[in-house]
């Protein structure tokens, strides 16, 4: 369909595409998208879509999601199952960027008997460059602003048998008050606890690592890895960090012989660009 309008600064030509299908015997996929409309996040980000129902068909649903940025910087997407698509740019975001997500997939066909449903647009903005740096063997947390060194907090990290996981990986989710129960991650027997209200907390990974406030081991911090994983700060050094944090901000890890991996989270900033890409449908 093209439309095309004269008004006193001239003429305006918008073009759109549509598709028209039987969809009486198929079903029909719907996308959720990460980060939500009009949000603030880190230069971490991943744009993240979901579907409820399996795309076979990559090479089709692909070219329908688009996704721009001011100013312009190379990206790719990167499928890690067919109900889970990942995009992320081949640097870090740059700090004030714009990014529009435009998912035209109403009626695309997704392999398989199934549908595209309900095209979907989605745009949000990065913030200040917010970099963390976390040395497991030296137990200190570098914060980074616009690459500017703001403080140097000392913290705890995973003991024996509890490693925190080495490699980049990206805020997820805040919370001022959290319940941590440690059966919930396949922790049990002498080692078990549920603690019902931890302040500060950021989740890192899906399998449960967190930075949070830690008033139990401040007397370890700065000196010895005493958690189950987690990365553990005073209560006023958490909440100083989690004032200022966004989701999508970027947390570094080294120090430690346990891998962070792509799925265990946002974890996309794992691969090498050349890797990343070849998980692209497209090539």
């Amino acid at each position: 369909m093209r439309a095309r309008v004269r008004g006193a600064d001239g003429p305006v030509v918008r073009e759109r595409r549509f598709r028209t299908a039987d969809l009486s015997l198929s079903q029909q996929t719907y996308a959720s998208v990460a980060p939500l409309a009009g949000e603030t996040v880190g230069v971490g980000m991943p744009v993240v879509v979901q579907f409820d129902l399996p795309v076979t068909d990559r090479a089709a649903m692909e070219p329908e999601m688009a996704v721009e940025s001011t100013p312009r910087q190379a990206g790719s997407w990167h499928w890690l199952s067919d109900t889970e698509a990942h995009y992320r740019p081949k640097e870090y975001w740059q700090a004030g960027s714009e990014v529009v997500v435009d998912l035209d997939i109403n009626g695309v066909d997704a392999g398989g008997g199934i549908y595209g449903q309900e095209s979907r647009e989605v745009a949000f903005t990065v913030g200040e460059a917010h970099v963390y740096r976390i040395d497991a063997q030296r137990h200190t947390m570098e914060v980074f602003s616009e690459g500017r060194l703001l403080r140097t907090i000392p913290i705890t990290t995973g003991k024996a048998g509890f490693t925190t996981r080495s490699g980049t990986k990206v805020v997820m989710e805040k919370y001022e008050s959290k319940r941590m129960d440690s059966e919930t991650v396949g922790i049990g027997g002498d080692e078990a606890y549920d603690i019902a209200d931890v302040q500060w907390a950021m989740r890192l990974t899906s399998s449960g690592e967190f930075i949070h406030a830690a008033p139990w081991s401040v007397g370890s911090q700065g000196s010895a890895n005493v958690s189950h994983g987690c990365t553990g700060l005073s209560t006023e050094q958490a909440a100083w960090l989690y004032s200022m944090t966004r989701r999508g901000d970027v947390v570094e890890y080294t120090g430690t012989d346990r891998a962070m991996t792509l799925d265990n989270g946002f974890g996309d900033w794992n691969l090498g660009w050349a890797e990343y890409r070849a998980g692209s449908a497209l090539g």
